[in-house]
């Protein structure tokens, strides 16, 4: 048992000595924590003294750190801040004239678009001057801006961005210009060509030559066919994927006889034709309404009557300067023109409410119209052309002397091959053939030529 007691007492004693000997390392003395404070407020002072040094070149707006002119601040800041006012004044100036540019835009206006481009430019060139100016003032004393300067430049590459987008815009509207106008030189020379003789430019200032105009004359006839044909297959095929009844639209849009009637009823290409070429005949009856008269009858103008010979020189003018422009972009820039007008007057006399209706699931279109706007639609498009075409050729038709007459061929009347020409061209020799409605008008020129009549023939009884 004493043995025991002895063996535990040296236990106690090994570890003892071991704990003395060995101090555990998380334990610190007393003065290495003085120490670490100590090392501590140095470096914040440290930290503190250079925080203060920085803050000092910061702020010196002559650009050196050793700067001690400091006599010279208060005058120095009074004239940064006229600067910077005069840079406000100038850039809300810019504001404002840059509002302008852009509303010269829409509607389109020419003068405005002058007057403010040359107020962009002003207070552009007034910025260049105070950024030079600043540049003298600041830069010159240490060899760099400072804030004030980065500043400036941010407030300035904006509008300098601006300008050179607006520079962009104006060489690509240029260059389309340029190809509108070589366009224009080409058509020009083309309708100033004349048999037998060598090409020359039909002039503007003077009257229309006979010969030449009567072949451009026909070579627009060409383009109305076109179009027509372009506008009524437009229109049937709309009418197919409304599910019309085509027989029964045919007979209520034209009074066919009885048989031309019967051909359509047969079924077949036959049919096909007459559908195709009844609905073009009545396209062309109501775009061609009051071709005779110098405005369609849009109003009571007596200009080809009071002064001929100016009215005459303003029409083809006029045809020469719409010839090579598109429908659409000219009645986005003015809507309201005589050409728009016509535009308006024969949609709303060609497209009846119910059709629109009945092809498009409502009047949109019409009610945009009915407000003075185009609609852009595929449908409208086509019609522009169409009504493009009837236009070109009523002011070249009074841009001649005297204005070609129109004609018709009457339901009924025989075949006339001199003045007439036949839609149908595989007609069956050796029956005698009338006339089972007009599709096209025809003119007589001043000269004797004749643009012959289309017509639709049928078998006569």
């Amino acid at each position: 048992m004493s043995s025991k007691v002895s063996n535990f007492s040296d236990l106690i004693q090994r570890v003892t000595t071991s704990c003395l000997l060995h101090p555990l390392a998380g334990v610190s003395r007393a003065d290495d924590f003085s120490t670490a404070d100590e090392d501590e407020d140095y470096d914040n002072r440290a930290a503190a003294e250079e925080e203060e040094e920085d803050f000092k070149i910061h702020t010196n707006w002559g650009g050196g750190a050793g700067n001690d002119d400091d006599d010279d601040e208060p005058p120095r800041t009074m004239e940064l801040q006229i600067l910077m006012g005069q840079v406000f004044d100038a850039v809300s100036s810019m504001k404002r004239a840059y509002v302008s540019l852009q509303e010269a835009h829409s509607p389109w206006d020419p003068d405005k678009m002058r007057v403010s481009d040359v107020a962009v430019v002003a207070e552009l060139r007034r910025l260049g001057l105070l950024r030079e100016r600043f540049k003298r003032s600041v830069g010159g004393r240490g060899g760099t801006w400072g804030v004030g300067a980065a500043t400036l430049r941010e407030v300035v590459a904006p509008y300098e961005a601006a300008v050179a987008e607006l520079k962009r815009e104006v060489k690509a509207q240029q260059a389309e210009m340029d190809n509108l106008k070589e366009k224009l030189k080409t058509a020009s020379s083309l309708t100033g060509k004349s048999k037998g003789k060598s090409r020359r430019r039909v002039s503007c200032t003077t009257q229309v030559a006979v010969a030449p105009a009567v072949e451009l004359f026909e070579a627009t006839m060409s383009l109305v066919k076109e179009a027509s044909k372009a506008f009524t297959s437009l229109l049937l095929s709309l009418m197919r994927s409304a599910h019309w009844d085509i027989a029964a639209a045919v007979r209520s849009i034209e009074a066919a006889s009885s048989t031309a009637a019967a051909s359509f009823t047969t079924g077949g290409d036959s049919s096909t034709n007459h559908a195709k070429y009844a609905l073009e005949s009545y396209v062309n009856r109501k775009i061609f309404q009051g071709f005779d008269h110098e405005t369609f009858y849009m109003d009571g103008s007596l200009s080809s009557i009071l002064h001929p010979d100016q009215h005459r020189t303003d029409c083809f003018t006029q045809y020469r300067d719409m010839k090579a422009m598109d429908p659409a972009e000219l009645l986005g820039i003015l809507p309201s023109c005589g050409f728009g007008n016509f535009c308006f007057k024969k949609y709303l006399a060609v497209v009846h409410p119910k059709m629109e209706e009945s092809l498009f699931g409502d009047l949109e279109q019409r009610r945009q119209v009915l407000d003075g706007h185009h609609p852009r639609s595929q449908f409208y498009g086509e019609f522009l052309g169409l009504a493009k075409s009837v236009w070109l050729l009523h002011l070249l038709a009074f841009s001649l002397d005297p204005p070609p007459g129109h004609f018709e061929a009457s339901k009924g009347a025989d075949f006339h091959s001199q003045y007439m020409e036949s839609v149908v061209k595989n007609n069956k020799v050796g029956i005698s053939m009338v006339v089972g409605f007009p599709v096209s008008p025809g003119f007589k020129l001043g000269n004797g030529s004749i643009v012959k009549a289309r017509v639709y023939l049928v078998p006569k009884n």
